[in-house]
């Protein structure tokens, strides 16, 4: 491997160059944003790792090693630039594509390949490479392709010391074909935590940044990719790495977090983790504004929800996935109770938070009218702000994938569009056309102006209820779907292309077409954002200046009745709800009995 020449005069340099790629579009450009709307934590967590590594002088003290760091959905990434960069400054150079899910792969590999024509070092690593050596008995035909240009593969995690050997061997020119520890997760107690320079963070909407405290989950749904990449056993970072990733942050100006744990409620150090929060918060005055995932039973948990909002918890991700119980079953979701759901967001609801729930069509029983049947019973029987829709995707890493293809069935040979809003497979009741039109309207149902203002009236009823802040959220969910065509969770602020980005399959417009094209797109953007904020806005100053503000109520919001299995469509217009009720009243007798 050609390595480039050491630096003559002063330490030499290593270059450790870490790459968080995107994805193309339907257009073929690379999704990227002004200020992109979610953080990378993976990108963040080798940041971190790679700097430890530098503290620690892994490499020696003769070995100047020096950082970049690179989040393509809110940097243009120039490979060209970087090469020249490596090469004026001397050394050598270790180029690592980060966190590369599946969807990201294509554009990976179209990264990889400038600098290994150059003669750096590439290691790819991410969930699509720890999936696929977990779950599939061969290498598939992409990545056979990657080590055929030179690029090694890194699965598992890099913590523990894992990424201290890789660094070695680049620098020493014997980088192994593949690093596979799947079958050795590392603890993650004592390790650095995610953490980047301000100037990154400040790319991200409204400053986010993320930490994990937790990865791994003990459940087992057959669409899920963590269970087989991060493990079925959690593993879980301590109070202290927590209050030291916090202090880290807020020196440098950083309030907001997600913290990434798919999660947070099955860490079995939650309440420790929380009452770390609290007292910082109490004694120091660290006002942290925190975004967590959980389950649909955390509300059965003690004071988990009171504690939550008291450490500073304001949005809430629920795996909500699916409102019928036959759907849930099918895919192994069995955690998952239709009749909590009202209890346990009206729960969420009454400390304030805003709340977010991943909804996923085209299960086995679902039809194109089944779907919208009963995205009209979560706007009308549950309290639910916003819904994040996804088509069933068997993502490479799954059960789902694994099944699949151990059958030969048809799967979408570009892996660009396994993003869960693209369609991928077929469906065994609904035809493509159905499948594609049911997950549109979907979305259009749910974010029609009549359901945000019903919304917005259940926000301001509630003392606790942020309908301004509420307003901002569904217009970023709306306009990302209706003007930018990209879901919502690839969204940003002030989409940015590049002519010669385009993707090498499909053809490089012409200067002036491509300009006027993009000129007439921002323009009929801007005009699509103004009337919808402005039209948004008016429902809001409707909704505040109601003279019933305070007295609204709707069948969503109205504590639960002791009819109501008898009377919601929740329970008695989808397949397998009335199967729920009965088995909810046998274990409600059954705990009784016992008491």
């Amino acid at each position: 491997m050609a390595l480039l020449p050491v630096r003559r005069s002063g330490l030499p340099l290593f270059h450790i160059v870490l790459i968080k790629p995107t994805h193309y579009d339907d257009d073929g450009y690379p999704i990227r944003w002004f200020r992109a709307a979610i953080p990378s934590n993976t990108l963040g967590a080798l940041y971190s790792l790679a700097d430890d590594v530098r503290r620690r002088q892994v490499l020696g003290p003769a070995v100047d090693i020096r950082l970049h760091a690179f989040d393509e959905t809110n940097q243009r990434v120039q490979p060209a630039r970087i090469i020249r960069k490596v090469r004026q400054s001397g050394g050598r150079a270790l180029i690592g594509l980060v966190g590369v899910q599946s969807n990201q792969f294509p554009r990976a590999l179209d990264l990889a390949r400038p600098f290994r024509a150059a003669g750096l070092p590439v290691v790819i690593g991410g969930f699509h490479v720890s999936g696929c050596l977990a779950m599939l008995p061969q290498m598939p035909p992409e990545m056979v392709a990657a080590q055929a240009l030179g690029i090694s593969f890194f699965a598992g995690e890099a913590e523990g010391g894992r990424l201290d050997q890789v660094l070695r061997d680049a620098w020493n020119a014997r980088l192994r074909p593949i690093y596979n520890h799947m079958d050795d997760l590392p603890g993650l107690e004592d390790e650095p935590l995610p953490l980047l320079p301000r100037r990154h963070v400040r790319r991200i909407a409204h400053s986010f940044s993320s930490f994990d405290l937790g990865r791994g989950c003990p459940y087992q749904c057959s669409f899920c990719t963590i269970i087989n990449v991060q493990g079925r056993k959690s593993r879980f970072r301590t109070p202290d790495d927590l209050e030291r990733a916090v202090r880290a942050n807020w020196a440098r100006g950083i309030r907001r977090f997600f913290i990434t744990d798919d999660n947070l409620a099955r860490n079995r150090n939650w309440e420790a983790l929380f009452d770390r929060m609290i007292r910082l918060r109490r004694q120091d005055g660290i006002k942290l504004n925190l975004m967590i995932q959980v389950d649909t039973l955390c509300h059965r948990i003690p004071n988990f929800i009171e504690k939550a909002a008291e450490a500073g918890v304001r949005r809430v991700f629920i795996g909500l996935e699916n409102i019928n119980p036959d759907n849930l079953l099918a895919s192994k979701k069995h955690q998952n109770k239709i009749t909590e759901y009202r209890v346990m967001l009206q729960k969420w609801r009454e400390h304030g938070m805003i709340t977010y729930a991943g909804y996923i069509t085209g299960f086995p029983a679902d039809t194109k009218e089944s779907i919208l049947r009963d995205i009209a019973i979560i706007k009308r029987e549950l309290p639910l702000d916003l819904l994040e829709l996804f088509y069933l995707t068997p993502l490479p890493g799954s059960e789902d994938h694994r099944n699949l293809w151990q059958r030969g069935a048809w799967m979408d040979p570009d892996l660009n569009k396994y993003d869960l809003s693209h369609r991928v497979t077929h469906h065994a009741r609904m035809t493509d056309a159905e499948w594609e039109e049911a997950y549109r309207a979907a979305w259009e149902v749910y974010y029609d102006d009549d359901h945000i203002r019903t919304i917005l009236r259940r926000a301001a009823a509630n003392p606790r209820g942020r309908p301004r802040t509420i307003v901002i959220a569904l217009a970023w969910f709306k306009l990302a779907v209706l003007c930018e065509g990209v879901h919502p969770l690839e969204s940003g602020a002030w989409r940015r292309r590049t002519r010669g980005e385009r993707r090498p399959d499909l053809p490089r417009e012409g200067m002036f077409g491509f300009h006027a094209r993009r000129a007439a797109e921002i323009g009929d953007k801007a005009r699509h954002y103004w009337a919808v904020w402005r039209r948004m806005q008016t429902i809001l100053k409707e909704v505040l200046a109601a003279p019933d503000r305070w007295e609204y109520r709707d069948l969503a919001i109205t504590p639960p009745a002791v009819n109501e299995f008898d009377n919601l469509g929740l329970y008695r217009l989808t397949s397998g709800g009335e199967a729920a009720v009965a088995r909810k009243r046998r274990d409600d007798r059954a705990r009784a009995s016992v008491g």
